[in-house]
């Protein structure tokens, strides 16, 4: 289906965070998946490494993305890219909640420090 509306998409919770799916397989997406992250305040995310690249814009508040050791505060507007095989971790470090939107290829999965894989849903 190629338009999902704001009242369609599917939401998940991992790790504190909320995951509100808009493109995916589930969509009728064949190459591509996007979600918009929102995350609490004062939050921090599993750091885990990443199969296929991913793309984050921050669309409100400050997050801190750390990809491969180099971390950096973004603010609304900005962009990181994590390349396919790279450790990434993403916090909140502030007082308000923020929001980013998430872009990566069909067939994300994440394995995480204790070697656990995940194939989360909102990315296959």
């Amino acid at each position: 289906m190629p338009f999902i509306a704001a009242d369609e998409p599917v939401v998940h919770d991992l790790h504190g965070v909320r995951f509100v799916s808009y493109a995916s397989p589930a969509f009728g997406s064949k190459e591509l998946c996007a979600w918009r992250g929102e995350v609490p305040a004062g939050s921090r995310g599993q750091v885990h490494t990443i199969s296929r690249e991913e793309v984050f814009l921050v669309l409100s508040g400050s997050l801190r993305l750390t990809i491969d050791g180099d971390a950096r505060l973004l603010g609304a507007g900005d962009v990181a890219i994590a390349p396919a095989g790279s450790t990434l971790g993403v916090a909140n470090p502030t007082e308000e909640p923020a929001g980013m939107w998430v872009t990566t290829s069909v067939g994300l999965s994440a394995t995480l420090p204790d070697g656990s894989r995940i194939s989360p849903p909102w990315a296959n």
